[in-house]
């Protein structure tokens, strides 16, 4: 087992904007290096990227591997993969972060295949735990947690015989927390040779249009499920989320009946939210779901079973059938908020 105690986090970054992931996985790589007792390390690939590793420093990176060129302004997969594979050989860090995004899922792999490293997609959490496998004693391992088989069970892997441990994190999984004050980090740059390789795969065109959902950041959702019966009946969420000022969001198997867009699915396979308030309807609260929305600050749950597993999550429940219970809150809602 490696003696170094480092944490790493690759920076993903689009016109020289880092992605949300990155920097959530930042602060709970802070943590991480916290346990270790080592050290915190962005990772940054791109062109004029002197402002973006500073920022780094206000999540707790002490240090910035920085590859700047200019045939690194936008992401390729060979030679950002290569520069990873070599920076990950020379160093050795005891665990390497990526976000569990189009980039990083393409990304992550070749770099642990590359290393012959550990690699765990889509987890839920990270801790470090002394663990005795096979009896014998594995001290300061990453535990990297997240749900397996459909959903239901949660399995705990861990990369016993790995130097290098890697996981990828889907984005608002951990939470986003800068520091009061930034750390007096060092950036060090790593050198970069253009190799023909590199030009195997040549972007032509790129078309990026942003998202017009944004459940992350809204204060207030109103959710849906297959409970709500039809797409008609899912309408009067939308009607709710428009007298409190919220946004209307739903369960995997609310998308897939067609009552809603994938966009706006909240989940393990979803986005991961945290409102101020989550208003549940008829959604039995499955761990794929929960995993989704179980740390907003206020959960609303209205089920007409009384045994569904959202009331276990939830802050107040309502049983009752939704079709009786929404058009008496929207209407409640509305003499309130005149």
């Amino acid at each position: 087992m490696s003696e170094n105690k480092q944490v790493w986090v690759f920076i993903e970054q689009r016109e020289g904007k880092p992605a949300d992931v990155s920097l959530e996985l930042l602060s709970k790589g802070r943590k991480l290096a916290e346990s270790l007792q080592g050290e915190l390390k962005a990772v940054v690939i791109g062109n004029e990227m002197q402002s973006l590793a500073q920022e780094t420093f206000r999540y707790g990176a002490t240090e910035v591997l920085l590859a700047d060129h200019p045939e690194l302004e936008h992401y390729n997969t060979l030679p950002y993969s290569r520069i990873l594979g070599e920076l990950v050989n020379r160093h050795q860090p005891r665990i390497v972060l990526f976000g569990g995004t189009f980039i990083g899922r393409d990304l992550a792999p070749r770099v642990a295949s590359h290393t012959k490293s550990g690699l765990t997609a889509d987890c839920t959490d990270l801790q470090i735990a002394d663990v005795t496998y096979l009896r014998q004693d594995y001290p300061q391992l990453l535990l990297q947690i997240r749900p397996a088989f459909g959903g239901n069970i949660i399995a705990t892997i861990i990369c016993p015989d790995s130097p290098v441990q890697m996981a990828t994190v889907r984005e608002g999984v951990m939470e986003k927390a800068p520091l009061a004050q930034p750390v007096a980090g060092r950036i060090t740059p790593v050198p970069y040779t253009p190799d023909a390789a590199d030009q195997l795969v040549r972007i032509i065109e790129r078309h990026h249009e942003e998202s017009k959902v944004n459940l992350k950041a809204a204060p207030i959702i109103v959710s849906g499920g297959y409970g709500m019966g039809n797409f008609q009946n899912f309408q009067i969420l939308h009607e709710l989320a428009h007298v409190i000022g919220g946004e209307v969001a739903g369960t995997r198997a609310a998308v897939d009946a067609g009552f809603i867009d994938h966009a706006r699915q909240v989940g393990q396979t979803g986005v991961t939210v945290r409102p101020k308030l989550y208003i549940a309807c008829g959604i039995s609260g499955a761990i794929q779901h929960r995993a989704g929305m179980q740390d907003a600050n206020k959960i609303i749950a209205i089920n007409s079973d009384p045994e569904a597993p959202i009331f276990g999550v939830c802050h107040y429940g309502i049983v009752g059938d939704v079709m009786e219970v929404i058009p008496l809150l929207i209407n409640a809602y509305k003499h309130k908020l005149k």
